[in-house]
């Protein structure tokens, strides 16, 4: 989990600063923290011993808006450590305990296989959960759950397993394990993959994760791709998914990531991990000194509360039928370390979605119990809005604690306990909601697409997508015609998953009076209905025309040219530029001279959508010496206002502090354009071309280096080389990109990186076993878990980063399986991930040089009954 803990005094303050304990201790040096900050902290805030709280206790403590209140659903004993949970088509809840979760400051406990998944039961209907059967138990740091089928899916790194219950009796009976790549074993709980969702286009997909997977004839298909996010992934009523980051309330994807994926060179990507609202106030009812690094003058304000958050997760967007209508789409996000829950009330223009604060000065939900710590929100089966919370003093992870919230966690003893954990719902007043379980017969399931509440019908596009029941296939393409919107949408997105849908049905939607309809239609088209995505170009609104746009890039033909162009001609901004740009893979140039034969009376309007910059950047990143010549030749005859914006492309952000300069383009020759307008601009043209050079070389450059000679790969080398290129494109690309560039907050680059481009033995060791951030690459710090994958074969590992080392304009030598046994012989034993440091010490260094010990099994304890 991505939570930067932060610890609340129950008691009035006492504003005296003052020199705290030594952390972890009254007497005595400061244990090393890896948070850092100053070592003899200064607490501003004198808070009293807290008290341990009841769940009824805490309960009074919860703040609502009028109208609303809470009721607590489960609790300790019944639950332990609760971190997320799903609900099965019987309104089961399924629990996933993290029980081994951080029990002392060090992180005791994470090494015992005591996590669980527990399956709640409401026999009396009155919305208290009050019969529970452990489903899974004995499991190592369980982080994730989702029902399923017979049973569910359980992340327990480093696999994702499905568990059966085949007999029905609430407990798991088999397992079978999915991916074995699904976060890392003793990895950092912040930062590794979670939440997997069954979205609206059939696919579960996960926070921080690259891989989507797909459960289709009893089967599980896996797939690489983009998972943003940090903890917690959700879905609004159209399927765009949404998810956040620690500092960052709500992102989402506008469009699906597998557009931008289709061009490797494409660096802006505006319409996927998209912002919501720049502004990430908070407002705790009480103030919040304990946070992490709030000894920085920044985090919190003079009266001691959250400034920003720096905790938030697991956020939801209300789908109901519960909550009064003004309450429906927003976003609900749990913030444990200002003790609340934020509402955020979303709004869309040209299917574009923005975010407000609902409140000023408060919060949707708040506390003050320092052990209230919402960690996940979801829409139940009821329609009422829940909240998973772990309930513990310390949540902070001690791979980020500093001596500052060591010292608030001894002086307040804030370790223990370790074993509350409460679930809330959130209900009008006068309401009493009563959850919705789906019929046994597939044809009971059909109308049910059409529900009010969101979780009813996504369980039961699911539930029907799961059985392939073709029975039922006449009454969903009936829904599917003649429902609501959202019925149409859901019962649309069904028949897909059934593999139901024909290029016919397909047409008619593209003429649903819904837009959110008519651009799924869009996106389920196959290349045969190009024409019929042509024929709404011309009067498609702002949202239909960005869809258009995405889907008809990569397809090839003078008329696809054409309506890109007449989409462009709109001018709706740099989002529509990216769409066009995403499916020209190999093709920009050819449509850069396209756009530059249009009158230059209509660049203004081009110029919003930032085209001629976007396709510029992605031909001088495709580094082919004749294609940048073209351009360049291009550029240079064209009127200034072009050439300002061709050169300024080209000429690119220049390198950040500490990152090695980009390999020069190999020219065949001098670019006679080029170096003719050197001689003769002026201005700010005279400083574009000034920063484009450095980035060219061709032979004989006067005070230019001579071209490196990079020995040609063997055959036998080369045919490693195109191994490697499929196995990274398969398993690597979702995290580090096709360009090897990365992704921001995941993964680091590889394009120029002085691991990958080093001596061979550290990418060969990360691939092996992993890394554990934080890791600095190019000058940017990351802090990640990149999991190990030691169980390929020695002959792919040398494959894949073979080819890293010569992709990408690379010349650093190949390596061979030889190698790479060498340094697994040297590694052998070893289960940890590398640090910076580690990958630092050459090969046989004695920390490399680790045995597998022998490890008491813990005590059993008794089962649950």
């Amino acid at each position: 989990m991505h939570i930067r803990s932060c610890l609340l005094p129950l008691a009035i303050f006492t504003l005296a600063a003052h020199s705290a304990p030594s952390p972890d201790t009254d007497a005595g040096p400061a244990k090393k923290r890896a948070g850092g900050g100053p070592e003899d902290p200064v607490l501003k805030f004198k808070p009293p011993v807290p008290r341990v709280l009841t769940p009824a206790e805490e309960l009074k403590t919860l703040k609502l808006p009028k109208g609303f209140h809470a009721e607590l659903v489960a609790a300790e004993p019944m639950i332990e450590t609760p971190v997320a949970v799903s609900w099965d088509d019987q309104a089961r809840m399924y629990v996933l305990e993290m029980r081994g979760y951080m029990h002392d400051m060090d992180a005791a406990g994470e090494d015992q296989p005591i996590g669980r998944v527990s399956r709640l039961e409401d026999t009396d209907g009155d919305g208290i959960y009050d019969k529970r059967t452990v489903f899974a138990d004995k499991l190592l740091m369980p982080r994730a759950v989702m029902a399923i089928g017979d049973g569910a899916l359980i992340a327990e790194p480093p696999n994702l397993v499905f568990h059966h219950d085949t007999d029905g009796d609430g407990v798991a009976d088999k397992r079978e394990v999915i991916h074995d790549a699904y976060a890392t074993k003793g990895g950092q709980p912040e930062h590794m993959a979670n939440s997997p969702t069954w979205m609206m286009d059939n696919w579960i997909w996960s926070a921080g994760h690259g891989f989507r997977y797909r459960y289709q004839g009893g089967a599980f298909l896996r797939e690489a791709t983009t998972g943003f996010g940090q903890w917690g992934r959700t879905q609004d009523d159209w399927g765009r998914q949404y998810f956040n980051y620690n500092s960052d309330w709500l992102r989402l994807d506008l469009v699906t990531p597998g557009y931008y994926a289709r061009n490797l060179r494409l660096a802006s990507r505006t319409a996927i991990n998209f912002q919501t609202t720049k502004v990430q106030t908070t407002w705790p009812r009480v103030p919040t000194p304990g946070c992490n690094r709030g000894y920085d003058g920044k985090t919190l304000r003079e009266n001691g509360t959250l400034q920003n958050c720096t905790g938030t997760c697991g956020a939801t967007i209300y789908r109901g039928d519960l909550f009064p209508k003004e309450y429906r789409g927003n976003a609900f996000i749990p913030e444990p370390c200002g003790l609340l829950v934020k509402r955020l009330v979303l709004s869309e223009s040209g299917g574009v979605v923005g975010a407000k604060h609902a409140y000023e000065g408060k919060e949707f939900l708040t506390s003050s119990d320092e052990r209230f710590r919402p960690v996940n929100a979801y829409t139940g089966p009821d329609g009422a809005l829940y909240i998973v919370d772990i309930a513990r003093g310390v949540i902070q992870h001690k791979g980020f604690i500093t001596y500052y919230l060591a010292a608030n966690i001894t002086e307040r003893k804030l370790e223990q306990p370790i074993n509350l954990g409460r679930i809330y719902r959130i209900v009008p007043d006068g309401a009493k909601p009563v959850a919705t379980k789906l019929p046994k017969a597939s044809a009971d399931i059909v109308p049910l697409l059409a529900h009010a509440n969101g979780w009813v019908r996504d369980t039961a596009q699911r539930v029907l997508v799961e059985r392939a029941d073709k029975s039922v296939v006449p009454a969903v393409t009936t829904l599917a015609s003649e429902g609501a919107p959202l019925a149409r949408l859901h019962a649309l997105w069904t028949l897909e998953g059934m593999s139901a849908l024909t290029p016919d049905f397909i047409t008619a939607r593209l003429q649903d009076k819904d837009v959110k309809v008519r651009a799924a239609a869009v996106r389920l088209a196959d290349p045969s209905l190009t024409p019929e995505l042509i024929k709404l170009v011309a009067k498609a609104d702002a949202e239909l025309r960005l869809h258009l746009a995405f889907k008809l890039s990569d397809q090839p033909g003078p008329e696809v040219e054409q309506a890109l162009i007449a989409l462009l001609k709109k001018g709706d901004g740099p989002m529509l530029g990216e769409a066009v740009a995403s499916g020209l893979t190999g093709r920009e140039l050819e449509f850069i001279e396209a756009l530059l034969k249009l009158p230059v009376a209509e660049d203004a309007t081009l110029a919003s959508t930032n085209v001629l910059a976007t396709l510029a950047g992605c031909v001088m990143k495709e580094r082919r010496g004749s294609r940048v010549t073209r351009l360049l030749e291009l550029a240079a005859a064209q009127p200034a206002s072009r050439q300002t914006t061709i050169f300024g492309a080209m000429a690119g952000k220049q390198p950040g502090k500490g990152a090695p300069p980009p390999n020069p383009i190999r020219m065949e020759a001098e670019p006679m354009a080029f170096t003719a307008l050197q001689k003769t601009a002026k201005g700010g043209l005279k400083s574009q071309l000034a920063k484009i050079d450095p980035q060219l070389n061709w032979p004989n450059k006067p005070g230019a280096p001579p071209l490196p000679i990079i020995p040609p790969l063997t055959p036998e080398q080369q045919a490693q080389f195109e191994k490697g290129k499929a196995l990274y494109a398969a398993v690597c690309s979702a995290c580090h990109q096709p360009t090897g560039s990365g992704l921001a907050n995941l993964a680091p680059p590889l394009l120029n990186s002085e691991w990958v481009l080093g001596p061979a033995d550290r990418p060969i060791r990360a691939v092996l076993h992993g890394v554990t951030g934080p890791i600095t690459v190019g000058g940017v710090k990351f802090h990640l878990e990149m999991p190990g994958l030691g169980g390929f074969p020695d002959e792919d590992i040398a494959s894949v980063i073979t080819y890293i080392r010569r992709e990408w304009e690379h010349g650093a030598s190949p390596v061979t399986a030889a190698d790479v046994a060498k340094v697994r012989a040297l590694t052998q034993g070893r289960e940890k991930a590398w640090t910076e440091a580690e990958l630092k010490q050459p090969p046989g260094a004695p920390q490399m040089q680790v045995k597998a010990e022998s490890k008491p099994k813990p005590k059993s304890k008794p089962k649950a009954k």
